[in-house]
């Protein structure tokens, strides 16, 4: 927090005077600014273009996936991306999986206008008689 701020007002104020003030060291500033150098210089795909990627795979398992299981196709298609990154953008751009849907047992369909068969098993249970023990109906 305090780096972006010395790096956003660089322009106004010496760097050296800014560090005294926040209490930091300007080497600390200068590693933090090579840090950030190297790390977009090993971050081989713009966010842009991680999205696409993601996006595609999306699409192409209808929004099925999550971030985990679009990460873990990313990787099997060789394009090297971390978990975090993934969910991050994914997030940020509003893709999430779809839920499932509440299972929902279909054993009969009622709504017809066709004649429903009368049932037997009424029928059946009054003309059976009680049995005796080992004795078969």
């Amino acid at each position: 927090m305090k780096y972006a701020f010395i790096e956003r007002h660089r322009r106004l104020w010496p760097i050296c005077v800014q560090c005294r003030v926040l209490l930091v060291s300007v080497s600390g500033f200068h590693q933090h600014l090579a840090r950030r150098v190297d790390i977009a210089k090993r971050r081989h795909l713009s966010d842009e273009a991680l999205l696409v990627h993601i996006s595609a795979v999306y699409a192409e398992n209808r929004g099925a996936y999550g971030w985990p299981r679009i990460w873990r196709q990313l990787r099997a298609q060789g394009i090297r991306v971390g978990k975090l990154r993934v969910q991050r953008l994914m997030q940020k751009h509003g893709i999430q999986a779809r839920g499932k849907r509440k299972f929902r047992v279909t054993t009969t369909d009622g709504r017809h206008d066709l004649p429903i068969a009368p049932t037997c098993l009424i029928a059946s249970s009054l003309l059976r008689r009680p049995t005796r023990r080992g004795s078969a109906i």
